[in-house]
């Protein structure tokens, strides 16, 4: 007998094998997800918006205080002593934005830096948070500045963590899993390979994304961190990433126009957003935004904790008399 006379026989198990092995990995992404999310369970409420149910944490009381988090995040990341420090003073509201942590988002919803500003808008009156701060983080500090952008009747000011601010050539390395054009081979990765591959390789995690801070033990359960490792926040981290360039060019023409105040903190020695050009840049081109710089990597929410709250408590004492009038110029805030 030929061996070709073999060849179908083993394509046949070739075929099996690969089956076998994706039915697999599709097991062990859904194990995983099911472990995460009764290690990390929703501790906050759920309301309803236009991309379905929103998960927000709203505590203390006094002027009004709204996180959005970044890339791939949740609101746990404000949770590591931040969100407890500000309700002291505070009404805050720290939210999963929609496709992160435990908030829906459909596969038709748009994941560009402008619509997602229009759903933290719809959260802002829906939960009626009146003329609050916003803190923006990373992404969530672009999707700040196009809030405050479309709707500046709707917040007091921006306070931005290490935000995106501006159009970048190339962005860090560690993102590089996120560049997948076709939404049905995101949707096969975020359930095939993608969370085994994170699993197995965190040190891009430690050293880019937090570098040169360390990990606060706490982050994977309190910090949420766990969170990030199930598919669908695998497919919409990839969604936000791909999205998140569209609207920073058209953006950052009109930051001159900016009604509201704008104060930026970065750390010196973030490796994921560059604060010479997110930062320096960013005030030098627009003179009415204001920047501290501060020993630091990116997870400023995580990793400093005090610095992050005492930057946003000075940014709230310098616009806590601000009244909206109108968008006409950059000085129509008093």
């Amino acid at each position: 007998m030929h061996m070709i006379d073999f060849l179908p026989n083993i394509i046949l198990i070739l075929i099996g094998l690969y089956v076998l092995m994706t039915l697999g990995y599709v097991a062990f992404s859904w194990w995983w997800k099911q472990k995460a999310e009764r290690m990390v369970p929703p501790r906050g409420a759920f309301t309803s918006i236009s991309t379905g149910r929103l998960h927000y944490v709203d505590c203390g009381s006094g002027p009004a205080i709204l996180l959005v988090h970044g890339l791939g995040g949740n609101l746990a990341h404000f949770d590591c002593g931040l969100i407890d420090d500000l309700a002291k003073d505070f009404r805050v509201v720290a939210i999963d934005r929609p496709g992160s942590g435990y908030s829906e988002r459909p596969a038709d919803a748009a994941a560009n830096i402008r619509s997602q500003a229009r759903q933290v808008a719809e959260v802002i009156e829906k939960l009626e948070i009146d003329n609050p701060l916003v803190v923006g983080h990373s992404l969530g500090g672009a999707i700040s500045l196009a809030l405050a952008l479309e709707k500046p009747q709707l917040v007091r000011g921006l306070a931005l963590l290490a935000p995106l601010s501006l159009p970048i050539k190339e962005a860090a390395g560690v993102f590089d899993a996120y560049r997948i054009g076709s939404d049905v081979y995101r949707r096969i990765l975020s359930w095939t390979t993608a969370v085994p591959h994170m699993i197995r390789h965190p040190g891009p995690v430690e050293t880019e994304i937090f570098g040169p801070d360390g990990i606060p033990p706490e982050f994977p359960v309190r910090g949420g961190g766990l969170l990030s490792l199930r598919p669908d926040a695998f497919y919409n981290a990839s969604r936000d990433f791909q999205a998140s360039e569209e609207d920073l060019v058209g953006m950052s023409r009109d930051y001159s126009k900016l009604a509201v105040p704008v104060r930026v903190l970065f750390g010196k020695e973030d490796r994921i957003l560059d604060p010479s050009h997110h930062g320096e840049l960013l005030v030098r081109r627009y003179p009415q935004i204001g920047l501290k710089l501060i020993e630091g990597g990116h997870m400023l929410p995580l990793t400093r904790v005090a610095d992050s709250a005492a930057f946003i408590r000075k940014a709230y004492e310098a616009m806590k008399d601000r009244k909206f009038i109108s968008r006409a110029s950059p000085e129509v805030y008093r």
